[in-house]
């Protein structure tokens, strides 16, 4: 199955929380932070107002209570309006 985001959606995959901090100190999962960082995994057409910005593939930073959790497939992901998506990583 595929998502295909409508209007001026945009689906995500949220990166991996890290295991580790920089010193070695291995997390336990209730003192992991949810990442803000995803890599788009479908972009909608937009409107007649809001031009798309993204591109699949790309890693971008989102605003952190932002857009709507979905699993499919055993995998999970969040659609996001093109508003709350705050940079592009490059």
């Amino acid at each position: 199955m595929k998502l295909n985001p409508l209007s001026d959606r945009v689906v995500l995959k949220q990166v991996e929380a890290e295991e580790k901090t920089k010193s070695g100190i291995i997390l336990a999962d209730s003192a992991k932070e949810k990442p803000q960082e995803a890599e788009v995994i479908a972009v909608g057409p937009g409107t007649k107002d809001v031009t798309m910005q993204v591109k699949a593939g790309q890693k971008v930073v989102y605003s952190k209570y932002a857009g709507t959790n979905v699993k499919l497939d055993d995998e999970e992901y969040i659609i996001v309006k093109q508003d709350d998506i705050l940079a592009i990583v490059e």
